[in-house]
């Protein structure tokens, strides 16, 4: 399966030493995997972003509305269905 568990798929990142090194303390001091803190980490930092507030003081959120490209994209009828839900 490729180092992958099913559901999951495998990221690369480059990162400077000090930084990993520092990630590294952190996962040591909270002990947990790094994998297990950089997906809290991500997770915290998707919600953070996905619920950020633009100028007109509406909330940004994935949809077509939002963005042009994604209604460009998912102007279909298979998609249409979770305009429905």
């Amino acid at each position: 399966m490729n180092g992958t568990t099913a559901g999951y798929a495998r990221l690369t990142v480059s990162v400077p030493l000090e930084l990993k090194q520092r990630v590294q303390l952190i996962c040591t001091r909270r002990r947990l995997s790094m994998d297990e803190y950089l997906m809290e980490a991500l997770e915290e930092r998707l919600a953070n972003d996905l619920t950020l507030s633009d100028d007109d003081g509406s909330w940004l959120t994935l949809t077509a509305r939002a963005d042009p490209v994604l209604a460009e994209l998912w102007s279909n009828e298979k998609d249409a269905a979770y305009d429905r839900l």
